[in-house]
């Protein structure tokens, strides 16, 4: 069976650490000033009645890729696995990609003039048999990431017992990666 990776983001467990940003610069040496992933941080309300909400920002791995549609030379492919990755011999750094993305998740690196994003750390981790840099360092577990068709994976579990929401569902892209809704603090809305 073909595997089907999936990510998810447990709100609940992430504290904002950042080592999972870090890793991520480290492992694909991410100049200052951009990144591929990154927790944001939202404060809400008023002390002592806050809500913290802790939210993965990255490439969520559309299943129905704009950016790969968009892409006039096939620079913006997806792997035998699914996975939205970019072939920096073919790019032009046209930027379509980076227009056509509703995650805001593609950038042009300042040293490189190359367009970067997340790719899962396929090449150098996930297509090796290894969880991507941030997955590995994430000191609470609130990254999982695997097989979803592996019955006996983390991620798989993970899914069963959680309700997991997708971003911007709405728009049909069917993105790979999910995340567990913060159900701590207080809330506003």
């Amino acid at each position: 069976m073909k595997k089907k990776f999936r990510m998810i983001h447990d709100e609940n467990l992430c504290i904002g650490c950042q080592a999972c940003s870090v890793a991520c610069r480290s492992e694909n040496d991410v100049p200052d000033n951009v990144f591929r992933m990154q927790v944001q941080i939202e404060t809400k309300g008023i002390f002592p009645d806050l809500k913290m909400n802790m939210q993965r920002h990255s490439c969520v791995m559309c299943e129905d890729a704009p950016c790969v549609t968009v892409c006039p030379t096939g620079a913006s492919f997806q792997t035998k696995d699914g996975l939205v990755q970019i072939d920096h011999r073919l790019c032009v750094s046209c930027k379509y990609c980076v227009v056509a993305c509703p995650y805001d998740a593609r950038f042009m690196n300042p040293i490189t003039k190359n367009i970067e994003k997340c790719t899962f750390c396929y090449s150098n981790r996930v297509s090796k048999g290894l969880e991507p840099a941030c997955v590995t360092v994430c000191p609470t577990d609130a990254l999982v990431f695997g097989d979803i068709n592996d019955t006996t994976s983390e991620v798989y579990k993970k899914a069963k017992e959680s309700n997991l929401l997708y971003p911007k569902a709405n728009l049909g892209t069917k993105p790979k990666v999910a995340f567990v809704p913060n159900k701590k603090g207080v809330s506003y809305e």
